[in-house]
Formats: structure tokens, sequence, C-alpha cells
């Protein structure tokens, strides 16, 4: 058996005479001493697993750069998004059959007009139902308000309308899981915490694990960090209360036994893991790739599972490999890219080379501004450096690859010009649709006052010396104001660069409409977290 060593904050396994194992320990080496300057920040941990055994548990530079606080493999993380695993396993241990749930979800939406969504919704994101991150911008709440069990109450009672069918597609929505965990806690009488620690933490041998739904402060004194190393690193503000969509917070020996315990109980079906990872379709039968909290990918060629999670200052990403039996956990405590890390680090065990081929397609000419009917969004097209497209559509920006049939792809997004128009597929959202174009330019007589009868919310769109800006208020406070981009013929975008959760909603979408008489009524907003929500204009 190999031996193992302890150096600088990690523990390694140690070259022997085996090729493929000194091999392996090499690429490992270069890899970890590379994460810090690849993906620079005040610290971070890291961690591989295979086949149960801990190859690299590593950690570096400063919890609390103030206090001269050093990452440890003891030192607690902000653990986000990653939750929702721990959610829904939860949930399917407690309750095996989650249909048993269902009239449950429906009490918490009062005002919905439609066919409420299932527990099983919730789980795989089909549900439907608005992200309340997206909609509290909506009502005017600044990046580091406070915002806790009241105001989500508020937002998520409000809910009159879904945007989709449930199960008929895919959008992310973290309320989807705050929903559950407080569903979980009414039917038990007991905390989400403490049932958190009980069925879940204490099994998996994740001994610190634990809820820290307020993001104000951490126990172990551990600073989550925005900035650059070009213009320095500060502590990140944050103020809100997470509970089953982000709020576990745990250390890497933590998450190193939850891979563990992943690996040890990947031969039971019953297992949870394997409840978690089971395929999941939408109500066609067409494949999903996110369900029950996880992710479904194709990561160097190989089905894979996980999830990252991000809070300003906090980032994070799990991925377990089952046909290699290999896990890999990044944590940093700064807003570098933790999956590109994971698959660095994926790419060194598994002796990969993750340089993508050169692109030789020359860019297509249907670059340009349109409208996706479904969502009623903004589609923006342009050319991006290194011979890539750029769409602008979700949340943030993508990059597509142009191929020598035409088209542009990425992993989860495709562009082809088929049957005189161009048409886009969301892989991973079930959807596929011929785009609207939108060419020239938008007129400015569009400032007013509109208002969202659904959310009892604002928008002002203001002409200030000839350009126009634009804000939304509600029951949270009076947004700042936006220099709003003309995308086309009464389309405009309202930016949204910071949030209260770690990754903003992006654009908003701004579709004015006008009356026969060419008098602007209204308008409708919406990005991919929160579509097609009707403004009327009252002033």
């Amino acid at each position: 058996m190999p031996t193992r060593r302890r150096v600088s904050g990690s523990t390694r396994t140690q070259d022997n005479e085996e090729p493929t194992t000194a091999s392996l320990s090499a690429r490992l080496d270069s890899c970890l001493e590379a994460l810090p300057l690849a993906y620079p920040g005040p610290g971070g941990a890291c961690a591989v697993v295979r086949k149960g055994e801990v190859l690299a548990r590593h950690t570096w530079g400063w919890a609390n750069a103030e206090r001269r606080i050093a990452f440890t493999p003891g030192t607690l993380f902000r653990m986000c998004s990653i939750t929702k695993q721990f959610t829904c396993a939860l949930l399917l241990d407690l309750f095996p059959d989650p249909s048993m749930l269902d009239g449950d979800v429906r009490e918490r939406l009062p005002l919905l007009r439609e066919a409420p969504p299932s527990a099983l919704h919730l789980c795989h994101n089909q549900s439907g139902l608005r992200d309340y991150w997206a909609v509290a911008m909506l009502h005017g709440a600044p990046a580091e308000a406070p915002f806790g069990n009241i105001e989500a109450a508020r937002i998520v009672g409000r809910e009159r309308t879904l945007q989709f069918t449930p199960g008929t597609r895919y959008s992310y929505s973290n309320q989807n899981f705050r929903v559950l965990s407080e569903i979980l806690q009414e039917r038990t009488g007991r905390s989400f915490a403490e049932l958190l620690r009980s069925r879940i933490f204490e099994r998996a041998g994740m001994a610190n694990a634990l809820l820290l739904a307020d993001t104000r402060a951490m126990p172990d004194g551990t600073e989550g960090y925005e900035g650059a190393p070009a213009t320095g690193f500060r502590a990140a503000e944050n103020r809100i209360l997470w509970t089953g969509d982000a709020g576990v917070g745990a250390c890497l020996d933590d998450m190193i036994a939850w891979e563990r315990h992943i690996d040890g109980t990947r031969d039971d079906a019953a297992a949870l893991y394997s409840r978690l990872s089971v395929p999941v379709t939408f109500a066609d039968g067409a494949p999903a790739v996110y369900g029950f909290g996880l992710y479904r990918t194709i990561e160097l060629g190989r089905a894979a599972t996980g999830h990252g999670g991000a809070l300003r200052g906090w980032c994070s990403h799990r991925l377990y490999v089952p046909s290699e039996r290999v896990s890999v956990v990044v944590m940093f405590n700064h807003l570098s890219d933790p999956y590109e890390a994971a698959i660095d680090l994926l790419a060194a065990v598994l002796g990969e080379d993750r340089r993508a081929p050169a692109v030789t397609a020359p860019i297509p000419d249907w670059l340009g501004a349109y409208v996706e009917p479904e969502t009623g969004l903004a589609v923006r097209i342009d050319a991006a450096g290194g011979g890539q497209v750029r769409l602008r559509y979700g949340n943030r920006p993508e990059r597509l690859d142009p191929q020598p049939d035409g088209t542009a792809r990425s992993a989860t997004a495709r562009l082809r010009f088929d049957d005189g128009g161009l048409w886009m597929d969301r892989l991973q959202e079930n959807q596929s649709s011929r785009l609207r174009p939108r060419d020239g330019a938008p007129t400015k007589d569009v400032a007013g006052r509109y208002r969202c009868e659904e959310l009892d919310a604002e928008l002002t769109v203001t002409d200030a010396g000839r350009v126009l800006y634009g804000g939304f208020s509600g029951f949270l406070g009076q947004g700042r104001m936006e220099m709003l981009e003309p995308i086309g013929p009464d389309l405009w975008a309202l930016p949204c660069r910071r949030a209260l959760d770690h990754s903003p909603p992006g654009d908003w979408t701004l579709s004015f409409q006008r009356s026969d008489a060419g008098r602007v009524t209204g308008l409708e907003v919406g990005c991919w977290l929160a579509r097609r929500l009707p403004y009327v204009r009252v002033a």
C-alpha cells in the first residue's frame, strides 16, 4: 500500500515504484501547485477521492486574511447550493414517496391561479416557479439588503402565475428547495438543522457539517471575499437567510466524508445518493439533466453527477464519476471558477488532456438581435474572441463554437439555421424554438412609470439627458437606476450586475407594448430566472 505524507496543509499519496502511480502523483502535484495561481484569491481547499481512498487533501492561503487565520481541512465553508442535494436526500429519507407532500406545496402557493407543481417538480427544478432571488430585485432589493423568512414568505406567497406548465421545462429556482425544507420542518415538528444533522450528516460521518442559515458571519471567523488580484480583495457583505436552498456549512474533511460515503454505498440501490442520481425525465419522457439537487453531466467523456454552490465571496463545486469511482471537491473563499478547477483535477486523475481542439469554422452570418417566443426574452448573438460566438439569453453570456455545418454549439445550447430561420435548442431545458428577428433601433419615447399587479412593484424609466435609465422598486426598497441598453424596436435591456445572490439574474428584457395609436401602454419584464411579468403604464 502507498504511504502518505503531509506537506503545506495537504495529504498526498507518495510516489512508489509503480509507474502509473508515480505518473498520477506527478500529475496531481503539478495541478495542486497550479491551482492557487490559476484561480487566485485569499485561499481555498480541494480534495480528490478514488475508490474510497483520499488521493489529495489540500488547503492553501487564508480563511481570514485580515486576522491571518489559515485555511485547514477543518475550516468551515459555505457550501451554498450544494445544500440542495442534502435537502433532497433528507426528503427521500423521510418520505420515500414525495407525492405525499404535494398538498403541502399547494398550501404554500395560496394565490396561484394554475395547477400547482408537485414536490418532485420542485426537486427537479421543473416547478415553473420564478426564482425568488431574481424577483427580489424587481422589488428594489439592494445587493446587501437583509432578507429573511418574512421577505421570502411574502415573495413566494404572492406567486399567481407560473413560467411554464410544471414538468415541461427546466428553470433554476432556489425557493423550490426552501419550500421543501419548510415542509419537512412542519411535517416532522423538528428543525431543518436537527434533521440534517441526525439523518444525513451523522450517517455520512460529516462531523462538523451544520446548517449555517445566517450568511452574515461564520462561527470560526472564515471570510468570503469579493474582488480580483488587479483591484484587491475585500470581505463580502451578505445579509440573507438561507435554508434548504443553500444553508449548509461544511469543511473539506466533511466533504471528503460525503464523497467516501457515496462511493461506499454505490452498489446499494436504496442508498440515498443512488436514489438522488437516478435518471430523471420531463413530462414528455425526454431525459432531464437536473434532478434531486444534482446535475447529470458528461465530464471528459464520462457520466458524472455534481453541483456547484456560490454566494458573494464563496464558490464551490463537487462531482462524482461513478465509472471511475472518482470524486473531486473544490472550495474557494473568493469568486474564481471552482468548476473549471474541479475539471483540472479530474483531468489530472484520469490522465486526460483538457485542451480544446482549435476552432476552424467561420463565424456564421446570422448574428444579431432576436426574441425567443416562449419566454419573451431577448436573444443577442455576436462574435466573441477566439473564433467563438457569444450568446446572451440566460443569466450569463455563453460561448458557442461554430461548426463546419453552419451551427454553433456548447454543452447546453445550439444555434442552427433551418427552415428559413434561426433556431435555438436549449438541451438542458427541453426547449427548441425558432427565434424572431428584432432588427432596427428602438425609439426613446418609453419613459414613464409602470406597475406590475402580481408583484405589487414598479419600474421607473427616465430620460436623463437623452439617455434612458431604469430602476425597480417595491416592498424591499428602491433599486439603483441603470442605463438601458438598446436591442431592437421597443426592446431594451436593463442590466443587473449585482444581486442578493452570488449569481445576479443578468439583463432584464424590457419589451414595450403600444396601443393602436402608437402610445406605449405597458411592457413585459423578464429574465431567464423570472419570465413574462406584465407591467402597465401608470404615469
